[in-house]
């Protein structure tokens, strides 16, 4: 019997994770061509490796780099606009298979995204405490569709989703860390000030958080690869201040507010940013130590230079400022029509998923053995995963609202990091594939409304039964309904076959076209 709980323990989630990589290993190097923006990060990250900048290619590269033909870069520089360490990463694989070998191109990609699914069952353990919950979290990134493709091409994306999930992971792991020693440090406080010394008013600063020093890190490295983890950095900033406010007002601090924002603030913030700006900062460490990347002479051209206070600042630091500025005016105003760009306001209900890949082909042509073949890779998410966690996302809107549980807090703000920005910009050319930076918190969220079905979390909505007739205090019954138990189970197998059924057109198979007109399910998604 103990044989049999330590195989399900450790088996069932080696399980999850044998699937996810089954999911998305499988038949990894097709297309044996670059699709959608691998044309950029996949060039770039190469001329990275070999110059320690982003370097320019000829006009129509693409064929003669699919052919092998991987040497006719140029060192002049190239304008790009994300910083380097998403395309270091895949630089890492390239190096490792070849820079012909398409599995090279995607080897970082699909090793993170495996990575994530085992990152998401060890945040959902640690937040539900449920071992159960657990795994549906990770056996739903593991299914879902959208996930599957980002992890099978190589884009930048997947790389932000799953630095900012360790940055979360951390941002909850300090968060005990800090309420246990914050109380012990009041009343260390207050037993003192029964011997004449002076009462906690405003309580400690706490100076020794590890968590939020592997927090930064995290967060710094998200940036490190798109600009949109410094949102990911500001909001869980803000969030651990009001997280400090509310753990002080709890333990009677007097001023608590005024506390957690003057006293202890402080101290979040040089923990935190810091090191976010450090590793930002050595994420461009091929621009500093070279002389041909992008701008980097900027300084030194005649009148380019600063002057006045701020004439003292090396030119290379002026230089990379430049730089900077030159990008995130290009982000802003990016507004160039692309037909699958995705206004913001429909990213939840997954209206315009993105097409990465497309070929039609007729009998005969790349071995198509029908009268019309398709062969697609179109980032669409499982739509029984999808959708029912967008719904779950706004049921715990209304639960933060009503019952200021910290576990929705919490996932909501890993929401407000990943989504909530980008509707300043609605009208910026932007795609559904971002989402998966966000996309972790929708099933952390979903996991959640499946662990009050299962009642492996207490419901705050319900009213607890009562221990007897006379007794006022209440105790929360953890058995689930056998209702529960099926509905949860079914559903679970239907997204099971969902994920089959779509799996050929998140992979690139061939297949009749008629089969993949079956997947439209609305006029959009073509």
């Amino acid at each position: 019997m103990l044989a049999t709980s330590r195989w399900v323990r450790w088996g069932a989630p080696l399980a999850v994770v044998l699937l996810a990589a089954v999911l998305r290993l499988w038949n990894l190097g097709v297309p044996h061509e670059l699709v959608f923006d691998e044309t950029f990060y996949v060039k770039d990250a190469w001329t990275l490796s070999n110059n320690g900048y982003e370097s320019t290619w000829p006009v129509d590269s693409n064929p003669r780099f699919e052919a092998g033909h991987t040497d006719i870069f140029t060192t002049d520089p190239s304008f790009v606009v994300h910083p380097p360490l998403g395309k270091w990463l895949i630089a890492l694989g390239m190096n490792v298979l070849g820079p012909e070998n398409p599995w090279g191109w995607r080897l970082a990609t699909v090793v993170v995204g495996v990575f994530a699914v085992v990152l998401i069952m060890l945040v959902a353990r640690t937040l539900f405490q449920s071992r159960l919950l657990a795994l549906i979290a990770g056996f739903l990134l593991a299914i879902d569709g959208h996930a599957i493709v980002m992890s099978r091409v190589a884009l930048l994306d997947n790389f932000v989703m799953f630095f900012a999930l360790l940055g979360f992971g951390a941002i909850l792991m300090d968060r005990q860390w800090h309420a246990t020693r914050l109380a012990t440090r009041l009343s260390t406080q207050r037993a003192k000030a029964l011997t004449g010394a002076t009462a906690p008013g405003w309580g400690p600063t706490l100076w020794w958080r590890p968590w939020l020093l592997a927090a930064g890190l995290a967060f710094g490295l998200t940036s490190s690869v798109k600009w949109s983890g410094l949102y990911f950095l500001a909001a869980f900033g803000i969030y651990l201040v009001v997280v400090d406010a509310l753990a002080r007002r709890r333990n009677g601090v007097s001023f608590w507010i005024s506390a957690a924002i003057l006293k202890q603030a402080p101290a979040t913030f040089l923990l935190l940013v810091p090191v976010a700006v450090t590793t930002f900062l050595v994420s461009w460490t091929g621009w500093f130590v070279t002389r041909g990347g992008y701008y980097r002479e900027w300084a030194d051209e005649a009148g380019a230079a600063w002057t006045g206070p701020l004439a003292w600042v090396p030119h290379t630091l002026q230089s990379f400022w430049h730089y900077q500025a030159s990008a995130y005016t290009y982000h802003v105003g990016l507004a160039t029509p692309h037909p699958y760009q995705a206004n913001p306001l429909t990213w939840l209900f997954m209206i315009r998923p993105t097409s990465m890949y497309y070929r039609g082909s007729s009998q005969g042509e790349f071995g198509c053995q029908f009268q019309n073949c398709s062969e697609a890779i179109t980032s669409v998410g499982n739509p029984l995963i999808w959708w029912a966690a967008t719904a779950a996302l706004f049921y715990l809107v209304y639960r933060l609202a009503r019952y200021r549980e910290w576990r929705v807090g919490l996932i909501l703000m890993g929401m407000v990091a990943g989504y909530l920005p980008w509707l300043m910009y609605l009208n910026r050319t932007v795609f559904q594939f971002y989402t998966i930076a966000f996309e972790p918190y929708l099933l952390l969220g979903l996991t959640f409304v499946i662990g009050l079905i299962l009642k492996r979390i207490p419901d705050q909505a319900r009213p607890r039964r009562a221990r007897s007739a006379h007794s006022q205090v209440c105790e929360y019954d953890p058995q689930p309904r056998a209702g529960a138990l099926i509905a949860v189970t079914v559903g679970l197998g239907v997204a099971l076959l969902l994920t089959a059924f779509f799996f050929p057109v998140w992979t690139g198979m061939q297949t009749p076209f008629s089969f993949w007109q079956l997947h439209i399910w609305m006029p959009s998604w073509g």
